[in-house]
């Protein structure tokens, strides 16, 4: 599930497969910054679709052009800025979570019964889930901040005209916004619908961020 690259170090990278990607620029270092024929993506911009870290961090280490856009115009950021979960994400945690669950439950004695059971889950999803994203927003933080290491341009511009700030706005990310303002992002750039980051937290009603992004102006 998800995609398939033409070139071997951008599948590595988006596979995660760190060991793959080692041998594959052990043997020719010059596919460090190789972008796929059809996407434009480079392995760093592979890495970034489906957050993971290792990868980003092994890459940037490397000195991998942070700088570069695929055929979306969109940097190695944009993609750290929208990542959300992915289906196969929320299809393992539909299916996982009641599972964990069960188990928790008969091994702590705590409920009695199916009924019980169904009772204690649809009273603790909220938490999973509280939790769940939770560690989704550390796990983001951790990414940008080994991107915003680099000589990554926070302004970059993608075809509709968002920046990464636009995109971490809309995903009301509370980790990820102060992390592009520190890097002094622009709050008044306005997208090919004509809203600056603000606007969209505006019409979002995202008053945390409204109130950060307010505070920067």
């Amino acid at each position: 599930m998800g995609l398939v690259y033409s070139e071997p170090a951008c599948q590595a990278a988006y596979s995660g497969d760190i060991h793959q990607l080692y041998a594959i620029l052990e043997k020719n270092p010059t596919l460090l910054d190789v972008q796929d024929k059809c996407t434009g993506d480079t392995p760093l911009i592979a890495a970034c679709r489906r957050g993971n870290l290792n990868v980003v961090k092994y890459l940037v280490d490397n000195k991998a052009n942070a700088l570069l856009t695929n055929k979306k115009q969109r940097t190695c950021l944009h993609y750290a800025s929208k990542k959300t979960l992915s289906l196969l994400d929320y299809l393992m945690i539909a299916i996982l979570m009641p599972i964990l669950l069960l188990g928790y439950f008969l091994m702590c004695g705590e409920v009695e019964g199916w009924l019980g059971l169904v009772g204690a889950w649809l009273l603790r999803r909220d938490d999973v889930a509280w939790l769940n994203e939770l560690q989704k927003e550390r796990k983001s933080v951790a990414l940008m901040e080994v991107l915003l290491s680099s000589s990554v341009d926070v302004g970059a511009i993608d075809y509709k005209g968002n920046t990464a700030l636009h995109y971490v706005c809309q995903r009301k990310s509370h980790g990820l916004v102060p992390l592009l303002l520190k890097r002094n992002a622009q709050t008044d750039i306005r997208n090919k619908n004509g809203e600056t980051p603000l606007d969209i937290a505006t019409r979002l009603k995202f008053t945390k961020i409204i109130a950060m992004l307010r505070k920067t102006n």
